[in-house]
């Protein structure tokens, strides 16, 4: 797949992930430079998440989670998806109503997600240019800004490939 025109962060696997243990690492520096814990159960969310190369439902992550025997009731997915969300490791996607692993959790940066509608893949793109002027437009509406995702519905290659 060519690298998108939000300048980035776009790949063949969806997720933007070409090395879990890299992404791991990285956010095993974050988490340490940060003051914060990456459990055993956080971590093995992450994993989980890295892994699927897409997004995941919190019940679908908390199936795996039980079958690794940490658990199976909902607190303990939902907790650690937070956790992982709340300090920059993971996404939501509200559209989906699911999560995936930040490809880039060494990056403080705004991102876009491009949901294929064919086959439910999610690719991270880096949102550079569009984090700017929505900040902008919050400016002159009086509004402060605390986040924002941008969810961008269309087709990833393969589902192009395969139809054409």
């Amino acid at each position: 797949m060519t690298e998108t025109a939000l300048s980035g962060f776009c790949c063949a696997d969806h997720s933007g992930a070409s090395s879990v243990e890299a992404i791991l690492s990285q956010a095993e520096a974050l988490a340490k430079a940060r003051g914060l814990r990456l459990t055993p159960v956080r971590r093995r969310t992450l994993e989980i998440l890295l892994d699927a190369h897409g997004a995941l439902g919190a019940y679908d992550v908390l199936e795996r989670l039980a079958a690794d025997g940490f658990g199976a009731q909902p607190p303990v997915a939902y907790r650690a998806l937070n956790f992982l969300v709340d300090h920059g490791l993971a996404h939501r996607i509200r559209r989906l109503n699911a999560f995936t692993a930040c490809a880039h959790p060494q990056h403080d940066h705004r991102a876009a997600f491009l949901i294929c509608e064919t086959c439910a893949s999610v690719t991270e793109a880096a949102a550079d240019e569009i984090g700017p002027a929505l900040q902008k437009a919050a400016d002159a509406a009086g509004f402060t800004l605390d986040r924002a995702t941008i969810e961008a519905v269309g087709q990833c290659s393969a589902c192009q490939e395969a139809r054409a």
